[in-house]
C-alpha cells in the first residue's frame, strides 16, 4: 500500500467537504419545497428563530467568512450580525434569493481553495485560525442551522413531511 502525498490528501478533503457542503445545502432546499411561505416566518415563540431568520442569519456569515476568505477577517466590518437576527424577509422568493446568494458566495470561494491552502492562516474576529480549522467550524455551523430548518418543518408538517433521508423502518 502507498502513502498518499500531503497534495493528494488535501484534494481528497477538500472533495469531502465540498460533498459534505452540498449534502447540507440539498436538505435545505429540499425542506424549502415542502414548505408554504406562512410557514418560513413561523417561530414557536418570540425567543426563537424562525426559518426565514436563520437563513438570513446562514447568508450573512456566508458572505462574511467568504469573501476574500484568503485575505481578510471573516468578520467584515460591514456585517450587522444583530440585524440577522430581525424578521425582515417578507416572502419566501426573497428568502430563496438571500439563501442562494450566500450559499453561491460561499461555494464559489471554496472552489477556489487548493490543497496548498489548507494550512494557511486566515483570521476570523482577529483570531487566527488554519483554513482547514475555518472550513471545519463552518461544517458545525451550517449543519446545525440546516438541522434547526429541518426540525422546525417537520414540526409544522408533522406526518405530511416527506423525509431526508432513510425512512424509519425502511433501513432494510
Amino acid at each position: 500500500m502507498t502513502e498518499a502525498s500531503p497534495h493528494t490528501l488535501g484534494e481528497s478533503y477538500l472533495t469531502a467537504v465540498k460533498n459534505r457542503f452540498s449534502e447540507v445545502k440539498k436538505n435545505g432546499d429540499q425542506t424549502f419545497l415542502q414548505l408554504q411561505e406562512q410557514d418560513l416566518f413561523w417561530s414557536p415563540h418570540e425567543d426563537s428563530n424562525s426559518i426565514s431568520v436563520i437563513v438570513k442569519h446562514m447568508s450573512g456569515n456566508m458572505i462574511s467568512r467568504w469573501t476574500n476568505f484568503l485575505t481578510t477577517d471573516g468578520e467584515k466590518p460591514d456585517r450587522h450580525r444583530d440585524d440577522e437576527f430581525a424578521a425582515t424577509l417578507s416572502s419566501k422568493e426573497e428568502m430563496l434569493q438571500v439563501w442562494e446568494h450566500g450559499w453561491s458566495v460561499f461555494l464559489a470561494e471554496l472552489s477556489t481553495l487548493t490543497p496548498d491552502d489548507l494550512l494557511r492562516t486566515i483570521t476570523i474576529r482577529n483570531q487566527p485560525m488554519s483554513v482547514i480549522d475555518a472550513i471545519e467550524r463552518q461544517v458545525a455551523h451550517y449543519a446545525y442551522h440546516v438541522g434547526q430548518i429541518v426540525f422546525i418543518a417537520k414540526l409544522l408538517k408533522g406526518d405530511q413531511w416527506q423525509t431526508l433521508t432513510i425512512p424509519r423502518r425502511k433501513s432494510n
